[in-house]
């Protein structure tokens, strides 16, 4: 699986945390608590620990940070001052090994299962089912990115950028937008209650650093697609850079809970 640049994860948390569902955020916080006094949570694709600080600080919650870039791990570390209780774990995701979820209450994710294939779907499932754990897989991109106003060659590369988010990231061929589907799916065959709640972006004036950001990202992938001529994204691209937009990510958030 590819690195992530610790830029770019600056520069989304903000959007991060008030895309969040608060209700399905506050729902996953009471189930960690109801573990007992000192209830592990194990967040996968961890980054700098943007999933912790939007959990924030406060009981003695212990938490295992997983992720396959030691220096994000790192940087993670170095910015969770107010958490006491935060070990390390340098881990392939695409080969989930039980150790990882090992005597978890609750294992999180953000903006990581649209990144990964519907077998590791599956994998985690098995092991959070064998072992009764909750799931609280935050921000999975579901298709849906709408810049305001609109310009020529919205859809065209609206569309090539959906197939790119279907291609391997480094966790076999990705869900891209089916991702939420496919957790609510797994989870509820196996005897889980599951609830889905969106969580998009809404970027305005305030946030132009992100939304470029996002902008160059999006053209980059449309490029690794050939589905759209150079001119048409040079076009498109010069466009929307002239006309700075508002822009609507549409994301879900999905809690997965064992019945009691």
């Amino acid at each position: 699986m590819s690195g992530f640049d610790t830029t770019w994860l600056d520069f989304r948390e903000p959007a991060d945390h008030a895309a969040r569902d608060p209700a399905l955020l506050e729902a996953a916080r009471q189930f960690l608590r109801a573990g007992g006094p000192s209830p592990l949570a194990v967040d996968l694709g961890s980054g700098t620990g943007s999933t912790l600080r939007a959990f924030g600080p406060e009981g003695p919650t212990r938490w295992r940070l997983v992720d396959h870039d030691p220096r994000l791990l790192e940087a993670a570390v170095s910015r969770l001052g107010g958490f006491a209780h935060v070990e390390r774990m340098e881990a392939d995701l695409g080969h989930l090994d039980p150790v990882v979820v090992a005597d978890a209450r609750l294992v999180t994710a953000s903006a990581l299962f649209d990144l990964a294939s519907q077998d590791l779907v599956e994998r985690v499932a098995d092991l959070l089912t064998e072992r009764g754990i909750g799931l609280y897989a935050a921000l999975n991109y579901d298709g849906v990115n709408r810049w305001e106003p609109p310009v020529d060659g919205d859809d065209a590369m609206l569309a090539a950028f959906n197939a790119h988010q279907t291609t391997d990231k480094g966790l076999g061929p990705a869900l891209g937008p089916q991702a939420a589907e496919a957790l609510r799916a797994a989870f509820e065959r196996r005897g889980y209650e599951v609830r889905l709640a969106p969580s998009p972006w809404r970027l305005d004036d305030g946030q132009r650093a992100l939304e470029a950001a996002l902008r160059e990202g999006f053209v980059a992938a449309v490029r690794e697609t050939g589905r759209v001529e150079a001119r048409r994204i040079d076009a498109w691209q010069a466009a929307r850079s002239a006309h700075p937009a508002h822009c609507h990510v549409g994301h879900s958030d999905v809690l997965a809970l064992p019945k009691t």
